[in-house]
């Protein structure tokens, strides 16, 4: 068990009323006294609740669960945050399974993997399912594989925290908190963890339609930046199959009918156009990340090859002070023949008399 004093525990609410008393007194008896919910704007008695069981209690300036987040962290001066929601469906149990390879110095991020102990009827077969593929995407855009990007329990350093530049405000948070990890090359683990069903009277704030097309969305933006390639193809890629199955449409008709469809056609053209373009700079955009990653990666071994810390300078440091007798005499004789003759010359010297015999 590591230590709880250099630890945040951070749990964000709205309406959770039901669940944030025993969400709260669990992670204290698990021996947690930092305990900090940010809430976004209960309509219900979350923070009278929150604060009756001993917990910090902030209230968010703007809306939504990644805004309430960034807001949050921004005000710890703890060095671990360990990041969980307040409706039970998470256990403290797993608090030292989550914290420990952040203590350990292996890591500064890690996701908790709900899908190793998923308790019935935690989760729908829809929402499952989008999990899933939300998931595959992640993985082949970003070529990470953290099993569960949209778990909601996490843990972090606070220095790796603030290398992530997130502005997602709902629960595209944690699809972007992954993204942002695998952009900074924040070294990320991922640890199996047990997901509960929310106890009864609890009702969750998740709408899976609309906060997966935006989580969705959110991968599809952040690939600008790490994987241009599919972010200017795959529309490069629709393009230019539109234009070409319009094309042949056209092209079929002026021989088969007889008739021309001049609109079409230029339509055609253009989507045909755009899309090669659009291929192109996606191809161009990929070489020029590519170059500048290898770029950085040159930068830092050079970089720990001039660190005076690093094994190599070490070595080269302990190899130069470890001479030989013989020629460390060799380079010492010709500094003190000088200084003999020098001496000498100065007795037989004039100049060197005694002050009182002047």
């Amino acid at each position: 068990m590591g230590s709880r004093a250099d630890v945040c525990v951070l749990l964000p609410t709205l309406n959770e009323s039901a669940t944030i008393v025993e969400a709260v007194s669990s992670y204290r008896d698990a021996g947690f006294e930092n305990i900090l919910v940010v809430d976004g704007g209960s309509t219900d008695d979350t923070v009278e609740r929150a604060r009756e069981a001993d917990a910090r209690v902030m209230t968010q300036s703007g809306s939504g669960k990644g805004q309430a987040i960034r807001e949050a962290v921004a005000r710890i001066d703890a060095r671990y945050v360990l990041m969980a929601d307040a409706d039970l469906t998470y256990r403290a149990a797993d608090a030292d399974r989550m914290l420990a390879p952040l203590q350990a110095g292996e890591c500064d991020h890690v996701i908790g993997n709900r899908f190793a102990d998923m308790q019935p009827g935690a989760m729908t077969r829809l929402n499952r399912f989008g999990n899933r593929l939300i998931n595959r995407v992640f993985q082949f855009i970003h070529g990470e594989n953290f099993v569960d990007i949209l778990s909601g329990y996490r843990a972090f350093t606070v220095d790796s925290f603030r290398q992530l530049t997130l502005s997602a405000d709902g629960f595209g948070i944690e699809t972007e908190m992954a993204v942002e990890c695998v952009k900074n090359n924040v070294r990320t683990t991922v640890v199996p963890v047990t997901y509960r069903s929310r106890p009864d009277g609890s009702s969750t704030n998740l709408h899976p339609i609309k906060d997966g097309g935006i989580i969705f969305l959110e991968l599809y933006r952040k690939a600008k930046t790490n994987n241009p390639l599919f972010y200017f193809g795959s529309i490069g890629l629709v393009s230019t199959l539109t234009g070409l199955a319009l094309a042949t449409f056209v092209i079929a008709r002026w021989f088969l009918a007889g008739v021309g469809h001049e609109i079409i056609a230029v339509g055609a053209a253009a989507a045909t156009l755009f899309g090669v373009q659009l291929l192109m700079f996606g191809f161009l955009a990929d070489l020029v990340l590519s170059l500048h990653r290898e770029q950085a990666k040159r930068i830092d071994r050079l970089a720990v090859a001039g660190d005076p810390a690093s094994p190599a300078m070490t070595h080269r440091s302990s190899s130069s002070e470890s001479q030989t007798p013989g020629s460390q005499s060799n380079t010492t004789e010709p500094t003190t023949a000088p200084t003999a003759a020098s001496e000498s010359a100065h007795h037989d010297s004039p100049s060197a008399e005694p002050s009182e015999n002047r």
